[in-house]
């Protein structure tokens, strides 16, 4: 990869708005009320990067005994504390301007529904920024860790994979960014670099860097 790259892929959920720690305190009271008692550590090493029904299939196989309506139930305890308390992770505007800056394309590209990143995005400002740049799972035949996002995003955009960067917060997101044949920045503010570490090619912690990484 020659630096700066054409375009800059965006995992939404950790890396763009500090969604995780709401979004994972929501779910672990809510297991926890159904019968599977998670600590911090061991819910992220189990879900981060991961769709709502994926937990819900797994948390069901370790033993929670989940209503056929808590997906659409726990989406909205989840969207509730969004719209209340979601905040930008600090440097992300920074990036996005110098991206603007230097003539590099972006998007974004989540697991989440695109209710979640209309919410999540439309209380940090972004929302109308990444207008017509924002991917879904629900856009796609399968979520991350397969490649589909990614490869629909740069598609879109007519930028070949190997010339886009994923900036993920999660080893499934960034296994998904491998997949596609992309060059992958890890963000470890809060994950352990060492279970981005195998899937990235590169690993980063303050977002406020990213743009001196990417040569922006």
């Amino acid at each position: 990869m020659n630096f700066p790259p054409d375009m800059v892929l965006f995992d939404c959920d950790g890396v763009l708005v500090d969604s995780e720690p709401l979004s994972e305190a929501v779910l672990i009271k809510n297991l926890s009320r159904h019968g599977l008692d998670l600590g911090p550590d061991q819910f992220a090493g189990l879900f981060l990067g991961g769709t709502l029904a994926g937990v819900m299939k797994t948390a069901r196989e370790m033993g929670a005994d989940l209503p056929e309506s808590w997906l659409n139930d726990t989406y909205q305890e989840i969207f509730t504390v969004l719209e209340e308390q979601v905040e930008l992770i600090p440097g992300a505007g920074l990036v996005l301007d110098r991206l603007d800056a230097a003539g590099v394309l972006y998007a974004v590209g989540s697991n989440g529904p695109h209710r979640k990143m209309e919410i999540s995005l439309g209380r940090t400002g972004l929302r109308s920024r990444l207008q017509g740049r924002i991917y879904s799972r629900e856009d796609v035949a399968a979520p991350k860790p397969a490649p589909d996002v990614y490869l629909k995003a740069a598609a879109d955009a007519g930028v070949p994979p190997g010339r886009c960067v994923v900036v993920e917060d999660s080893a499934n997101g960034a296994r998904a960014g491998q997949a596609a044949g992309m060059y992958v920045m890890g963000f470890a503010a809060d994950t352990p670099a060492e279970r981005l570490a195998p899937h990235c090619d590169g690993i980063f912690t303050v977002m406020s860097d990213l743009p001196g990484l990417l040569g922006v």
